[in-house]
């Protein structure tokens, strides 16, 4: 069996790469251009992420319904990317925090149509047992992404720059990711076997494995969600705490540096001691606020469970998994922005701590109870 990961897994990574790079020369600055130019305060900002993740979580279910049928995840991918590409440099036009919030909405809803389909199309043509490293390469790459564009924001800024033209020259990017985006989609309907040989998919689809539901894990997965601190929240928190906001998309890069490198050791670890330990250990990570290593160790073994579990409907599966986990961000973030606004940032953050410990404490026993398997 081959040890390479197929072709079409490296492409959307380069896609990954080049929407991130485009998407995080706008999002580190949204706390301040809400707060500071629009007047905005904290509990818009829990809306702004909570409201932009339910409204792409609703998407995602259909999207991921539709995304079962290997020659619909093209348009579905491209589409989705395009939206959002489309609907970006149009925050630099606002002139009020709920415009922001309704663009930010419509931005995720372009994540929405997408990600499943394209999640489901990586699952499917990558062996098995490299699913975890697939996965940790687009989302590795998807962090690289959000380093360059929080750099080349802080250099724009530097060089007098204001927060509206920063947010407008986020289009170069997103037309690059339309180009490359098409090109990853070409002969998506082909499904490469386990040894790099390919058969055709779309004239006559291979039979579709049994559904399975999604496991018990996911629900764990669905209330670490509810319990994360919203990014927005944590960029306020630094704001507060003397960052000026011009170092802001800096602090955001570094952020991303230890993302990225954590996603690639993230795949390759849920591929060697299977994706719910893994999992366990970014959580703990999150306890002792080690942020940026808690994407890059949780994001690739959450997808990796997903895959297993739900076979030939990895699209009505991953579907699922977002929505839930959609949901659950709009809860905790309002929630979280209700207590950074009307009792203090430490108490959120110390609310969110305790409730991630007792998430990591309850895990092996929720494991033992539905049988969770380490793989």
């Amino acid at each position: 069996m081959s040890n390479q990961l197929p072709k079409q897994v490296k492409l959307f990574g380069a896609v990954s790469l080049l929407n991130d790079f485009a998407s995080e020369m706008v999002y580190p600055l949204l706390p301040a251009f809400v707060t500071g130019v629009l007047g905005g305060g904290a509990a818009a900002l829990g809306a702004l992420d909570g409201a932009a993740d339910a409204a792409a979580a609703f998407v995602k279910l259909i999207a991921g319904r539709l995304a079962d049928r290997p020659s619909r995840r093209g348009p579905l991918i491209v589409g989705g990317y395009f939206l959002a590409a489309a609907v970006r440099p149009i925050i630099a036009v606002t002139a009020a925090a709920w415009q922001v919030i309704a663009l930010r909405v419509v931005d995720r809803l372009g994540k929405g149509l997408r990600t499943p389909p394209r999640d489901a199309l990586i699952g499917d043509v990558t062996p098995p047992p490299l699913v975890g490293r697939a996965f940790g390469l687009q989302r590795g790459l998807d962090h690289v992404g959000a380093v360059i564009g929080p750099l080349i924001a802080w250099w724009m800024l530097s060089t007098g720059a204001d927060v509206r033209r920063v947010i407008v020259a986020s289009l170069v990017p997103g037309v690059l990711v339309l180009v490359l985006a098409t090109w990853a989609v070409r002969g998506s309907t082909r499904r490469e076997g386990a040894g790099g040989a390919q058969e055709p998919s779309e004239t006559v689809p291979p039979p579709p494995a049994p559904y399975r539901p999604l496991p018990p894990s996911v629900i764990a997965i669905s209330v670490f969600y509810l319990l994360r601190m919203p990014e927005t929240l944590m960029i306020l928190r630094a704001q507060r705490l003397g960052i000026a906001v011009a170092l802001i998309p800096l602090l955001w890069a570094g952020l991303h540096v230890v993302r990225s490198s954590t996603s690639f050791v993230g795949g390759a670890l849920s591929d060697r001691i299977g994706p719910s330990r893994t999992m366990w250990i970014g959580w703990l990570s999150y306890v002792v606020l080690a942020a940026g290593v808690v994407a890059g160790l949780t994001e690739s073994p959450e997808r990796a469970l997903v895959s297993a579990a739900t076979g030939g409907h990895r699209g009505s599966g991953f579907g699922v998994y977002h929505a839930l986990t959609g949901v659950a961000a709009l809860i905790g973030g309002i929630a979280l922005g209700v207590i950074f606004q009307r009792v203090s940032g430490a108490t959120a953050f110390l609310v969110s701590a305790v409730g991630a410990l007792s998430l990591v404490i309850l895990w092996p026993f929720w494991t033992r109870l539905h049988r969770v398997p380490p793989q």
